[in-house]
């Protein structure tokens, strides 16, 4: 007997509704959409069909190298001196720390200290050799290879962050090998703002200012301890001598906005507790002592420490426009990158390279709608045109779905589109000739109905699953628009499955019942 059960039926309305509502954002006009909900919204447009822009940036890992090496050198020469240990030619050269002992005797024990030294903390990937009458203390292959990972890694993190707070909308930022960054910016079409805050690496540390005299400094007569550091635009001196040792560093920020102070722009910012904690015992214990403000190796200000400042915050204040008080701050929200970035590539899309995109891709669409139209009709007569109107309704819950997922549709994604329509009426092609076997059996046509629909399906889901195990693999493998493609196919194979299965049963079921034909029309 030929019945539908009443939850099937229900279930099918639902998601065609379902579908259609989540399909509707995409025929309004522009201005009706941005009044339309978060969760109400089109389907995204790729760069390629929006416009915008591509930037490959490169992390320079060289940089992370040196200021690791840096940082370990001046560890190393500290505890070589507490330990009253005579060296000499300590320095950084080649991507090693270069180190002599002048005592033989005291070899062993220098090993031993510095081996202790850099097993400590973040510097557990050291090695220590013996080359000539030297030690060459660097890292090894692994550890670069380990290093690298994490900080393109901790990159990119900063980066989305930073992009993220300018409001653009649903860029790709992705990795590419070791060493480098794709963002895409849809929508954006002069990325000069974007790119002056990605290179910006916003490293923030308060220095104590030294006494020294800045000429004896240049003369070299500079202690281990400290370093110069030149003044930036907005400081009203031209150099400065700072404590290597920053009192308190950016990690330990959680907050930074702009504000004004006695009309004048200036960055407040916040700490944790233990960020809070350093810097109120610092400038309890330098009162009258000048306190260096250091971005990117540059003082922005060095003011006078007038008393503690035990609040766990502060003002940074320098000569600040609202725009460059605004960028600053959205770069310490953000976070310091942990090594510098390069552009290596920009290319920017027009807007109206996008529109031929779309103009072209939605004829491709009706032209493949269309012809799987009319060779169903042609071929199956009234089951065709049942087929047809499920295609339809295939179409309108792969776009819904779509805005449902807040997916970017790429061009890829719509051939992916294209050939989902040319697969949905596959599954339907599979039934009708079961039925069309089963009808020449001499077997009424009630009982060839269902026999198609049952004998085909096992057929149509190991089909369709090949078809979904190739989607997944390069969703999995592939990036941006191979992604994409991969979206809408296997998206496309859930909702032709979907049709196939449950809207054509009701449409022929409900044709049936109300024709009861004597013969099978296909």
């Amino acid at each position: 007997m030929a019945t539908f059960e009443t939850w099937k039926k229900n279930l099918a309305i639902f998601v065609c509704l379902l579908g259609l509502f989540y399909c509707l954002p995409n025929f309004l006009g522009s201005s009706m959409k941005t009044k339309l909900p978060t969760w109400w919204q089109p389907v995204s447009l790729g760069l390629d069909l929006q416009g915008g822009s591509h930037i490959v940036l490169e992390v320079k890992f060289d940089e992370v190298i040196k200021e690791r090496l840096s940082a370990t050198e001046d560890a190393i020469r500290s505890k070589l001196i507490e330990k009253h240990i005579r060296y000499t030619d300590l320095k950084v050269q080649d991507d090693k720390i270069n180190v002599t002992i002048i005592n033989p005797a005291d070899k062993s024990d220098a090993k031993s200290l510095i081996r202790k030294e850099i097993n400590q903390g973040v510097n557990t990937s050291f090695e220590i050799e013996d080359v000539n009458d030297h030690m060459e203390i660097g890292y090894s292959e692994q550890a670069i290879i380990a290093l690298q990972d994490k900080v393109l890694s901790q990159s990119i993190e900063i980066v989305r962050r930073r992009i993220d707070q300018l409001g653009t909308k649903e860029p790709t930022i992705q990795r590419q090998g070791r060493t480098r960054i794709i963002v895409q910016l849809p929508g954006v079409e002069n990325p000069e703002h974007v790119k002056s805050l990605l290179g910006k690496t916003a490293k923030l540390s308060f220095h104590m200012v030294d006494d020294i005299s800045l000429n004896d400094a240049r003369r070299g007569k500079l202690p281990p301890s400290s370093m110069l550091i030149e003044g930036g635009v907005s400081s009203r001196e031209g150099a400065y001598i700072v404590k290597r040792l920053p009192v308190v560093t950016g990690e330990h920020l959680t907050d930074s906005r702009p504000s004004f102070q006695d009309g004048e722009a200036v960055v407040t910012f916040e700490f944790d507790s233990i960020g809070a904690k350093a810097f109120g015992n610092a400038t309890r214990e330098n009162i009258g002592h000048r306190l260096a403000i250091v971005l990117d190796n540059e003082v922005i200000s060095a003011p006078e420490i007038k008393g503690a400042i035990t609040g766990g915050s502060g003002i940074i204040s320098g000569s600040f426009t609202s725009e460059s008080a605004n960028e600053l701050s959205l770069l310490l929200r953000s976070g310091a990158l942990p090594a510098p970035l390069q552009v290596l590539e920009e290319r920017t899309v027009g807007p109206s390279l996008g529109a031929d995109s779309i103009r072209l891709g939605g004829i491709s669409c009706l032209i493949g709608l269309a012809l799987v139209v009319a060779f169903m009709i042609a071929a199956y007569g009234t089951f065709g045109v049942i087929t047809s109107i499920a295609v339809l309704l295939n179409l309108m819950l792969l776009i819904g779905g779509l805005s449902f997922l807040g997916a970017t549709l790429t061009l890829p994604g719509i051939a992916g589109i294209v050939l989902t329509m040319g697969m949905a009426v596959d599954a339907n092609v599979l039934i009708f000739e079961r039925m069309r076997e089963e009808s020449k059996k001499g077997i009424p046509v009630m009982k060839a109905i269902i026999a198609g629909f049952q004998n085909a399906f096992v057929t149509i889901v190991d089909s369709n699953l090949t078809t979904m195990v190739a989607a997944l693999v390069l969703f999995n493998f592939g990036s941006g628009p191979v992604r994409g493609f991969a979206v809408t196919l296997a998206l496309g194979i859930i909702t032709s499955m979907f049709t196939s299965t449950m809207i054509t049963r009701l449409l022929v079921f409900t044709w049936l019942q109300s024709k009861k034909p004597s013969k099978l029309p296909i």
